[in-house]
Order: C-alpha cells, then structure tokens, then sequence
C-alpha cells in the first residue's frame, strides 16, 4: 500500500505524518533521515493496529502541488 506522506520543514528539522494513519508521525534532522523514519513508522504503527486488531485503513489522502503567482 502507498500512503500520501505530509512533510514539513521547521527551523531546524523535518516533520513527516501520514493523513490516512491518525498519530504516525516522525521527525529529523534531514529531509532523507524523515522519509526513512516515516516509512518506518509506517510499518510499526500498522503491525501495532494489527496486533491490537484493528481494522488498517485504506489510503484515501492523495496529494497535489498547485503552483500560485503571488
């Protein structure tokens, strides 16, 4: 499964969470620290919702980039 990932730069480091997984987040120093842990992340809270038998949602969030002349 593909799930749209959120990032954003801080002052001082990169934040990563995942719209479709409620709590799944991760942050770094570095863009490409963020995008491993966040796949991590990714890969531990689903196997926690599966041992706590949850239901694993189905990726519904999709993402554009929409360019504005400002």
């Amino acid at each position: 499964m593909k799930y749209a990932v959120v990032i954003e730069r801080g002052p001082s480091s990169f934040g990563a969470s995942v719209p479709d997984l409620p709590g799944c987040v991760a942050v770094a120093e570095t863009r490409e620290d963020v995008e491993r842990l966040i796949e991590e992340a990714i890969t531990v809270h689903i196997a926690g919702m599966r041992e706590d038998g949850l239901e694993i949602p189905v990726p519904r969030t999709d993402v554009a980039l929409v360019e504005v002349r400002v």
